[in-house]
């Protein structure tokens, strides 16, 4: 079980203090705009703070659980974003048992590599052994039809909501010095900074957005929201230098490159959504649409991270 120690305790006060904040701003927009002033974005409001309350929660049991609770937690997240990203980019049933051991043979096999933390084979795993693997298998069926797209679509699944996923949990086997057995911590900033990396661009979209950066893609992301949601989250991720082993500049340059990739991220999840006509890859999270649309900033935030503090650190 993990030792909560007093800025673990901190941190975690401080996120659950905000969702206490925004339940009773909630709460109080809601009667304000009940009945007939009834207001779709607050009740969409409350339905995300709904869905970041039982997020927070299950984040909390599983750091409590320790490691192997952290490992399962996030093998779960990426068992449901591989399903929805599968449901989203339909394959055929020629490549059911191609999926088959995608999910119930590599994508356990991966989550346990970063359980016993063998990074040497976590590393090439899905994009050397999965990656050959699953062209090959799909071949011996003999059906060609769509050959190439059917095995980049399983592949290009595979590689992130699989592979660059398990790059977040990934993180508690870092050994950093003078930093032994705090790796949660450094797990927590890094989603904490993503995550409010997306709800302040987003605030920052609704307050001052006028131009949108890609409108055929999504009209909603706008240059004002992207550089005053960035340039927040830096500032937040400077504020959170304590709990990591970087320096101030370091936390806001990591905290830069953090959110700049979870753009990205968002961006090329966005134009799989869009090219499907559909506003959400699911709906297992009230108020946040699928799973794999409250990660996709992860997906390309947590490999980029991980490596980074790897290089410089450890």
């Amino acid at each position: 079980m993990t030792k909560i120690d007093h800025d673990l305790m901190l941190l975690l006060g401080g996120v659950f203090g905000l969702l206490i904040i925004a339940s009773i701003i909630g709460g109080i927009l809601a009667l304000w705009y009940s009945g007939e002033k009834s207001n779709a974005t607050i009740d969409n409001l409350n339905a995300r703070i709904r869905g970041w309350w039982m997020m927070c929660i299950i984040c909390v049991i599983a750091i409590v659980v320790g490691p192997v609770g952290s490992v399962i937690l996030f093998a779960v997240m990426s068992f449901f974003a591989l399903r929805e990203f599968i449901t989203l980019t339909p394959t055929r049933r020629s490549d059911h048992e191609a999926l088959f051991w995608c999910f119930f043979v590599f994508m356990p096999v991966q989550y346990v590599l970063v359980g016993v933390q063998w990074y040497g084979l976590f590393s090439v795993f899905i994009p050397v052994y999965v990656f050959l693997f699953l062209p090959a298998r799909t071949a011996l069926v003999g059906d060609t039809t769509h050959f190439l797209e059917r095995t980049a679509k399983i592949q290009w699944g595979m590689l992130v909501t699989v592979f660059a996923i398990s790059h977040a949990p990934a993180l508690l086997m870092l050994d950093i010095p003078e930093y032994q057995d705090q790796n949660i911590k450094l797990l927590l900033f890094l989603m904490i900074v993503v995550q409010m990396s997306d709800v302040l661009q987003y605030v920052f979209g609704k307050l001052f957005g006028k131009h949108p950066i890609v409108p055929k893609l999504s009209p909603n992301k706008t240059v004002e929201g992207f550089v005053g949601g960035v340039l927040a989250s830096v500032l937040l991720g400077v504020s959170l230098f304590w709990v990591t082993p970087f320096s101030p500049w370091v936390a806001g340059l990591m905290s830069l490159a953090i959110t700049l990739m979870g753009f990205i991220g968002g961006l090329c999840m966005s134009a799989i959504k869009r090219d499907s006509g559909v506003k959400d890859f699911g709906g297992i999270i009230e108020g946040h649409g699928g799973m794999l649309d409250r990660i996709d900033s992860l997906c390309f935030a947590a490999p980029i991270f991980f490596h980074l503090t790897r290089y410089f650190y450890t």
